[in-house]
């Protein structure tokens, strides 16, 4: 589990500077293995901003399951 953990911050880092520019941020919350589901936090603008799903799936997700193929899907809390 540490382990996913580490990835995961590893790329969650390459996307942060984009969502900075904003306001926003993103920080892992926890791995459910079981499902091998990813939770996120997103935080500051991001938080509440309508285009989130969208920032979600075609930029925080599309990368992650690019990178880390342990993960198959990413989840906000």
């Amino acid at each position: 589990m540490e382990e996913i953990q580490a990835k995961v911050e590893k790329v969650l880092e390459k996307i942060r500077p984009y969502l900075h520019k904003d306001g926003g941020d993103v920080r892992f919350n926890r791995y459910e293995p079981e499902t091998r589901t990813l939770v996120v936090d997103l935080l500051g603008n991001c938080e509440n901003c309508p285009l989130s799903v969208m920032t979600l799936r075609a930029g925080i997700e599309k990368l992650i399951l690019k990178e880390i193929p342990e993960i198959k899907r990413v989840e906000k809390k």
